[in-house]
């Protein structure tokens, strides 16, 4: 096994290397059997080896979910949750919520003071940010359902890059050396990830707590984290610092599989996931306020196409704001809100001639009857099985508290919630009602896994991480391949834009725009802001001769890998 794991991470090492030079091609890597793409070297080395060894889809993504716990912390996690997208070969589907819950002592004003307002930072820092994990019951639920290789097998590399180490990437040295002052304040303790020097490209990282926390979910499976010396951990460190999680929260998690989101776009069947994602709904609304317009013909980013994305984007996100929570908790209107005719009303009268402003758009009349740190991973086997996982601690590496002993990070999902309704989380989304918080409840999320068929043949497999931006990213994904004709690599690669409903602007990553296009944009009324990067999508195009294009993300270490 060293001897393997020493083999994978020389070739991850290479493809690293290799990888950002994808932002100045259009050809993604190209295999003939199999695929993953993740946001580490390591972590999609290893779930392409597990396929060599005999394992299908399921399986190396559960290898590659508890590789990125190791080698991507600020989101890779066991500490956090999420959701699955899965397509077998013979044609059926379904979805796994393994999103955190409130736990039992949440209450609905927890994170508000004596006169109503909002605590500055209490939602997003430290131990009582943090919902009761889902990571781990999520992939024991896969491997039961769908798993083909000995759990344990899947997770010793994860264990062997543990205690042997990993080496920084650049990004990851800068996101540390940006982050140890957080570190410090959040932690009684010094975590593998404080340094009095500055981290640098190459450095070595051993995490001999993480990898004893990983054995233990080896040798007792799911009860090995919600239960026992890792569960004792969590609740001592909870108490440590007013967290809320009990044991018994721990002891009563369970996943939930439920059924997938799913519509056409163009002859192409979207499959995605259901709330408490907001991703799959929220997807198919802007397809079918988009289907109507020749996009192809306008182009790429051209004046209309944006102003078009911008528009439906300003009532979807409205929508989702009054409407999405848990499904467990409240009524979602789901049949209504993905009603073609629903959307056409509530989209008929958009303009070209100038822009809607957010104030004078709010959510759709429905007949009675939702860190950017967040992590995505992509699969495909030989036998054409395909999972989509979205996971995330929330923000960078969560609440910024590592669990004593235990060597992970806790999530901060608890700012997901509705904290005020009426007033914006950390990602400026407007959360109502239907997103209030309650014990036991799962809060709303931006996940957007997603799997797309075209005539009954598996077609691309994407997602992203980026908080409220993950819609918009997965969004102009499809429309880039499917209206603009793009490879997955071409795709990946194309600049975005995004807009929420609030803050009333258009974000743009920083070369989106022709200047004649800004110019246009900004007389139409839009207000712009640049930025650097939005989304890191990791996806997987079937070709038309049934090989396969993985698309990597050159916004950060991304990495697909095939054979």
């Amino acid at each position: 096994m060293k001897q393997l794991l020493h083999l994978i991470i020389c070739i991850a090492v290479v493809v690293s290397c290799t990888n950002h030079n994808q932002s100045i091609i259009h050809s993604g890597v190209i295999a003939n059997h199999a695929m993953v793409s993740s946001a580490h070297p390591l972590a999609s080395s290893i779930g392409l080896n597990i396929m060599r060894n005999g394992g299908n889809a399921i399986d190396a993504a559960i290898a590659t979910h508890f590789a990125l716990a190791v080698v991507y912390p600020q989101a890779g996690n066991v500490g956090g949750g999420g959701f699955a997208v899965i397509r077998m070969n013979d044609g059926t589907i379904n979805s796994l919520d393994f999103r955190e819950k409130a736990p039992a002592l949440a209450h609905r004003d927890m994170f508000l003071n004596a006169e109503g307002q909002l605590y500055d930072l209490r939602s997003t820092h430290g131990h009582m940010a943090s919902g009761v994990p889902g990571a781990v019951d999520g992939m024991f639920a896969l491997h039961q359902k769908y798993g083909t290789l000995p759990m344990a097998e899947l997770i010793e590399p994860s264990v062997e890059i543990s205690l042997r180490g990993y080496a920084l990437t650049p990004l990851a040295a800068e996101l540390l050396n940006a982050k140890q002052e957080q570190f410090q304040t959040y932690n009684r303790w010094s975590t593998p990830y404080h340094s009095d020097q500055i981290w640098e490209a190459g450095d070595t990282i051993t995490q001999p707590d993480l990898a004893q926390t990983l054995e233990h979910i080896q040798t007792n499976g799911r009860n090995g984290f919600y239960d026992g010396i890792v569960a004792d951990q969590i609740v001592a460190e909870m108490q440590s610092g007013n967290g809320l999680i009990s044991h018994a929260d721990l002891k009563n998690y369970q996943s939930v599989w439920r059924k997938p989101i799913s519509g056409n776009y163009r002859g192409h069947q979207i499959i995605s996931m259901a709330p408490p994602s907001s991703g799959g709904i929220a997807l198919l609304q802007l397809l079918q306020g988009t289907e109507g317009y020749p996009i192809a013909d306008w182009g790429h980013n051209s004046t209309k196409t944006i102003h078009l994305m911008s528009e439906l984007e300003r009532g979807v996100y409205a929508d989702r704001a009054l409407y999405l929570g848990d499904p467990d908790f409240v009524k979602v209107p789901i049949k209504q809100l993905l009603n073609p005719s629903y959307n056409q009303r509530r989209f008929a009268d958009i303009s070209f001639d100038a822009v809607t402003p957010s104030e004078r758009v709010s959510a759709g009349e429905i007949p009675p009857s939702e860190s950017p740190e967040t992590t995505h991973l992509s699969v495909v086997d030989t036998n054409g099985n395909a999972v989509a996982i979205t996971t995330t601690l929330n923000s960078s590496f969560g609440n910024k508290v590592m669990v004593k002993g235990a060597g992970f990070f806790l999530n901060n999902e608890m700012d997901d919630f509705s904290s005020k309704p009426g007033s914006p989380n950390q990602f400026g989304l407007i959360g109502g009602e239907a997103n209030a918080i309650v014990p036991h409840k799962r809060m709303l999320s931006s996940m957007t896994p997603t799997i797309v068929t075209y005539k009954d043949q598996l077609k691309m497999v994407v997602g992203t991480p980026g908080g409220s931006t993950i819609i918009t990213s997965v969004y102009q994904t499809l429309l880039n391949v499917i209206d603009h004709g793009m490879g997955m690599q071409e795709a990946v690669n194309a600049k975005r834009v995004h807009h929420q409903w609030y803050p009333d602007e258009v974000r743009v990553e920083t070369g989106a725009l022709t200047e004649n296009v800004q110019t246009d944009l900004e007389q139409l009324g839009h207000q712009l802001r640049m930025t650097d990067k939005i989304g890191r999508m990791d996806c997987i195009l079937v070709l038309p001769d049934g090989r396969l294009e993985g698309g990597a993300d050159p916004r950060g270490d991304n990495t697909a890998l095939g054979y």
